[in-house]
């Protein structure tokens, strides 16, 4: 008798670091197709949002995922030359991009030693360090280990009080964890593979392992509803704090913020270590 098989969804695994487009896929626009269509519009949002947050022409900004500049032509644009950098995990999809999307004068101000091809978020570019780093649609279709990786990489390349961005899609802490959403659509979303939704807690606990602060911001406008959080690189200071208290379980490697009460608890406990260490002197 034959064993029966239950299919929740019928999912589509894109293999987004193996897909090697044609000439012709390329001339079709295929690459605009594969991060997401809304070419017209979408790029220039991002750049909106960033600028409504601080971002000037001066920074430098790290477009993790780049793809084939649907954003980055503006930025690159937007920025001061030099300033722009990107990586992504596609190496057709960033070359037709960098060959048939930007123009000389934008090519000439992103030259390819700003740009690097990695599927574990290697962003060293020979000591640069970033002002603001920018992951749109990356975190919905990645892990947990994955976004993990990824903040850990960028908290090593990021300025002190320097901010990062990533979208997900969210889902309440209600939901059931094998929910399975848009299950007859053609890009299911689910807890354990792509598309992923998590929790806003996901996006927070991801963030414990390295020294961020972390703030939700939610709704942004993204034609799809993916929401928005906010990582801020602590500055030296807050690092220590921040290192003392994971060494006491203070901040501990939940699914939680880390915020100034625990920063000011790991300076208390550096405090009192310093006392105790001054009374054996004495």
């Amino acid at each position: 008798m034959t064993i029966q098989r239950y299919d929740e969804a019928v999912a589509y695994e894109p293999d987004y670091s193996g897909l090697e487009l044609s000439a012709e896929e390329i001339e079709a626009g295929a690459h605009r197709t594969y991060v997401g269509g809304v070419w017209d519009t979408h790029g220039q949002r991002q750049v909106e949002f960033l600028r409504s947050h601080g971002l000037e022409p001066q920074h430098t900004l790290l477009d993790v995922g780049c793809g084939a500049f649907r954003a980055g032509r503006h930025f690159i644009d937007y920025l001061d030359a030099g300033n722009y950098y990107g990586i992504e995990a596609n190496q057709s999809v960033i070359q037709a991009g960098y060959d048939h999307e930007l123009d000389d004068e934008q090519r000439a101000k992103t030259p390819v030693g700003h740009l690097r091809v990695s599927d574990r978020f290697y962003a060293e570019f020979d000591g640069t360090r970033f002002d603001y780093a920018l992951a749109q649609s990356v975190f919905t279709h990645v892990s947990l280990n994955h976004m993990r990786l990824c903040l850990f990489r960028l908290a090593m390349v990021m300025k002190p009080g320097g901010k990062f961005y990533a979208t997900f899609f969210e889902k309440p802490d209600d939901t059931r964890i094998g929910m399975v959403f848009n299950a007859k659509r053609q890009k299911p979303m689910f807890t354990e593979k792509n598309v992923f939704w998590y929790f806003r807690s996901d996006l927070e606990w991801v963030a414990s392992f390295s020294p961020w602060k972390v703030r939700y911001l939610g709704d942004w406008g993204h034609p799809a509803g993916q929401v928005m959080m906010e990582y801020t690189r602590m500055t030296p200071a807050e690092t220590k704090a921040w290192r003392a208290a994971r060494a006491t379980g203070a901040a501990s490697t939940q699914p939680r913020p880390i915020t100034e009460d625990v920063l000011d608890l790991g300076k208390r406990v550096k405090a009192g270590v310093a006392r105790r260490i001054s009374q054996r002197r004495g």
